[in-house]
């Protein structure tokens, strides 16, 4: 059989619970609760051509240094000379074309150029052949070319839990520990709420969630303006990918200026995306830190204490009104209320705009990829997350404007997040509107290699995704199920990671 990463006949049998024809080992499902049901299984196998090997960095210019390298990829022009400059030096190098294949919003093309040497059975060896690399005055890092994201009958081991809501008479929601600034095991919060089962959920900075956060109608994450999202309303029954923008306002009297966020570190834009000032762009760009500083705040009771620092607050009761105003930054929020935060310039202007006394409105629009405004009920659940993966049955993978996909000439963020195989999470629904929460192990040679995101939304289609959307990765994927615990093999080699947020189904 030929190698693909899941064939319409293996997808129609896991669809179906039955042994997939082609699995290196037999499928397991158990029951998990009535309607909720956990189906893990094997795919793919070690074959000849997955080996040890040096990956050598290059210079990010032409007449860069070679000892101090540190992107994974460039122009063949670099990499021809870094090959160069080994053959001198009497190893083998390789120079070998990495091609990203076309996503939604982006064509296929070449991504750039890598340069290796040597073919391992163990990776011991290929630390070995480093030390030599290293000590000739190279860098780079060992790679297992299983995990390079262009094998598709690489090994996989995928965890997949079903909700089907004709039966299960719960409900699918989020949640984070005592505050929004902290970060909590899975297993622990799963426990806490008595939940039959769970998965990570938002990627996390400065140990809160990062990107636009709706929980139960409430707005307590900033948006990262156009990124993608899922909403999740009926308690799990209906789930609806898209893209989403958030603008917060504040008035007062005749006044009003628009937040740059909400519940984040004043002057950190994790992800960039903002709402305007941000540097070194206002497009999104995952991982990145933009910075900003001149902005505007708001701290709700959910984040905990507020940071504490140079600038100016007010600080508001349940019903708006100014309590006070400091010269500082730091006090909490009252029960019920909240605090603004400013920095720079935007100090000055809440100096000048609020007193004790006054009255403050905040309005809230968030809004989908067609700029229709989002109903923000007390049944409203909004993770943006992403990319997306699969929309209205198709693959769709928003991979630029999600910022998978770097400005500029160094792609290696792009190569080691987008392409190449890493561990991932996945929330969707099926066509037959069961949700599905889905984990696929990596960075385990032999055993589970991961995948290139292109991959992971070909696998959520033919698990049968209608709608699909790619949670926190890497060594925050994790799924527990109440009967066992954790269900995979986290990548860390401390096991699970404290997460910012959690998807849960609670009975």
């Amino acid at each position: 059989m030929p190698r693909k990463l899941l064939s319409v006949a293996v997808a129609a049998a896991v669809l179906l619970n039955s042994a997939p024809a082609g699995a290196r080992e037999e499928p397991a499902t158990t029951t998990v609760a009535p309607g909720v049901t956990l189906t893990s299984f094997a795919l793919g196998a070690v074959d000849g051509d997955d080996v040890w090997t040096v990956h050598v960095y290059l210079p990010a210019t032409i007449d860069g240094p070679l000892g101090t390298a540190g992107t994974a990829l460039g122009s063949k022009e670099i990499a021809e000379r870094v090959a160069t400059a080994l053959r001198d030096k009497g190893f083998e190098p390789r120079v070998e074309q990495v091609d990203s294949p076309a996503f939604a919003d982006h064509p296929a093309g070449v991504l750039g150029w890598i340069v290796r040497v040597g073919r391992f059975a163990a990776g011991g060896e290929a630390s070995a052949m480093l030390s030599r690399i290293r000590a000739a005055g190279f860098a780079g890092g060992t790679r297992y070319t299983a995990q390079d994201g262009a094998d598709a009958g690489a090994p996989q081991k995928v965890h997949v839990l079903r909700v089907d809501f004709r039966t299960f008479r719960g409900t699918v929601g989020t949640d984070f520990g005592p505050t929004l600034n902290g970060t909590e095991r899975l297993t622990d919060l799963a426990a806490a709420a008595g939940a039959v089962a769970g998965i990570n959920a938002q990627w996390f900075y400065n140990s809160a969630p990062g990107g636009l956060y709706v929980k139960d109608g409430k707005l307590i994450g900033s948006a990262t303006q156009g990124r993608g999202g899922i909403k999740i309303t009926r308690g799990g029954r209906r789930v609806d990918v898209d893209a989403y923008t958030a603008h917060v306002t504040l008035s007062t009297g005749r006044d009003s200026i628009e937040l740059d966020g909400v519940n984040r570190l004043p002057g950190e834009v994790w992800n960039c995306g903002g709402v305007g000032g941000d540097q070194p762009t206002e497009k999104p760009q995952h991982d990145l830190k933009c910075t900003d500083g001149s902005e505007l705040v708001r701290f709700t009771p959910e984040w905990g204490k507020p940071p504490a620092g140079e600038g100016a607050e007010a600080v508001l009761d349940a019903r708006g009104k100014v309590i006070a105003v400091n010269t500082t930054r730091g006090a909490a929020a009252p029960v019920g209320g909240s605090t603004v935060q400013a920095i720079g310039e935007s100090a000055a202007w809440l100096l000048g705009h609020l007193s004790a006394g006054k009255r403050v409105t905040f309005t809230e629009r968030v809004k989908d990829g067609e700029g229709r405004r989002v109903p923000l009920t007390k049944d409203t659940t909004i993770l943006q997350v992403g990319p997306t993966l699969v929309r209205d049955g198709q693959v769709s993978v928003n991979a630029m404007a999600d910022g998978l996909i770097r400005e500029g000439t160094d792609q290696t963020f792009t190569y080691n997040w987008l392409i190449r195989s890493n561990p991932r999470s996945m929330i969707g629904v099926d066509g037959r509107g069961r949700l599905m929460l889905v984990v696929v192990d990596g960075r385990q040679a032999g055993y589970s290699e991961g995948l290139g995101i292109a991959q992971t939304a070909a696998l959520m289609k033919r698990l049968g995704a209608h709608e699909a959307m790619n949670l926190d990765g890497g060594g925050s994927s994790v799924m527990v199920t109440a009967p066992t615990g954790i269900v995979n093999r986290p990548s860390d080699a401390t096991g699970q990671r404290s997460l910012g947020n959690v998807v849960l189904v609670r009975p």
